[in-house]
């Protein structure tokens, strides 16, 4: 399972360790992943998806999945994740 957020599409970063002798050795810093199961207010239906802390405080913000996605830039999410925006962004088209 890869460390990639599926709705924002943050992944991993590197960097250095620096000791106290400013000895400098490679890392990894892994996004806050967490599963996690958001509900459509239009398709009336819930999702999982694995997404950063910084992601789900977002779709909070933005009220719900359905107003993030309607957001979404369509290069940030996964494959699932643009199904559910395209699922919601036709039935929105159909009301």
């Amino acid at each position: 399972m890869s460390r990639v957020c599926e709705l924002t599409g943050k992944g991993p970063m590197t960097g250095n360790n620096v000791s106290h002798a400013n000895n400098k050795t490679k890392r990894r810093f892994l996004p806050n992943l967490n599963d996690v199961t958001l509900t459509s207010d239009v398709l009336g239906q819930s999702f999982k998806f694995r997404i950063s802390a910084a992601a789900l405080r977002t779709v909070d913000h933005r009220g719900g999945l359905d107003g993030f996605m309607a957001k979404a830039k369509d290069a940030e999410l996964s494959a699932k994740a643009l199904k559910v925006k395209k699922n919601i962004a036709k039935q929105l088209a159909s009301a």
